[in-house]
């Protein structure tokens, strides 16, 4: 995603893109004070912003936030710029690098939704980290499962899932806690249960007890992988 910097009220000096070349590759081959020097030239100014790795921060949010036009330079330090970025509850982590003569590049890792909460406002997005998001679930198109309260070990549980097992992921429509804080989920059509310490690679057994059981023509009406070493399938 690009935006074109805000013109400033300065007036342009005119430049050559072939007459910059021989300044970029002076650049290159000098001391580490040439950037300072640089960033006075107006071959230097920022003239475009590319965005890269945003799924559901809006540009115009990070282009707020940054608050560049035509009067930085490229060669500005991008620090202040990542810290105000930094803030954004949705935003993990950001780089920002340079594209000479005149772009920033952005480069954003997201906090993206795990589960969706219901709340007396709605449905509301959670992060694995137990964090609410500014995502409106009835505005933007989120594929997440519902997850039946705000429970931070369910959610980094999901976050890993997400991560590690997108195809399992991708399958999970629910999640709740159920009696001894054991774990409730629909895996596609198929209710599963599981201990309240369930890891990834146990949830990970589920396809091949399930490709197991459409081979048999066995139908079940839920697994259960409480028991160590052993899923057990509960038929109809």
């Amino acid at each position: 995603m690009t935006a074109d910097a805000p013109e400033s009220k300065r007036r342009r000096l005119p430049w050559r893109l072939i007459a910059g070349v021989p300044i970029v590759l002076m650049l290159v081959a000098s001391p580490w004070w040439a950037p300072r020097a640089a960033a006075k030239l107006a071959f230097f100014r920022v003239r475009r912003v590319e965005i890269v790795g945003t799924q559901y921060i809006p540009a115009g949010d990070i282009l707020r936030r940054l608050n560049v036009d035509t009067t930085h330079s490229v060669w500005d330090p991008p620090a202040p710029l990542e810290a105000r970025l930094a803030h954004h509850p949705e935003v993990r982590s950001v780089r920002i690098r340079r594209r000479l003569p005149g772009t920033l590049v952005v480069e954003i890792v997201e906090s993206l939704p795990v589960a969706l909460v219901p709340t007396p406002g709605g449905l509301r997005a959670y992060d694995e980290r137990g964090m609410l998001l500014p995502v409106d679930p009835a505005r933007v198109d989120i594929d997440a499962p519902v997850l039946a309260r705000r429970d931070t070990a369910l959610l980094r549980l999901l976050g890993e899932l997400r991560r590690d097992a997108p195809s399992v992921y991708a399958r999970v429509s629910e999640v709740r806690r159920v009696a001894r804080g054991d774990v409730w989920m629909r895996v596609a059509s198929l209710p599963v249960l599981a201990a309240n310490d369930v890891t990834i690679d146990r949830l990970l057994e589920l396809d091949p007890v399930a490709q197991d059981l459409a081979r048999r023509q066995l139908r079940p009406a839920e697994l259960d992988l409480r028991f160590r070493d052993q899923v057990i399938a509960r038929l109809q």
